[in-house]
């Protein structure tokens, strides 16, 4: 397989793989991801301090299940 043949395969997935975070993006605040129990959530006055803690380690271990099934695919 020659450079460009390997170079926009590697171009191809990298747009899939943006296109499946834009809309894990555009459809995930009706699924719940952002507003999950646990999440920090701190307001007074005019300062408002937001950390998705659960959030994160759920697409934390999301990501990491569907990586390995697509490595160890081949």
């Amino acid at each position: 397989m020659d450079f460009f043949q390997s170079f926009g395969r590697t171009l191809v997935v990298l747009g899939l793989l943006l296109a499946a975070a834009g809309a894990f993006l555009m459809f995930g605040g009706k699924i719940g991801i952002g507003r999950l129990p646990g999440d920090v959530f701190y307001r007074k006055n005019n300062f408002v301090f937001y950390f998705p803690v659960v959030s994160s380690i759920v697409i934390s271990i999301i990501l990491t299940i569907l990586l390995n099934v697509l490595r160890f695919r081949k």
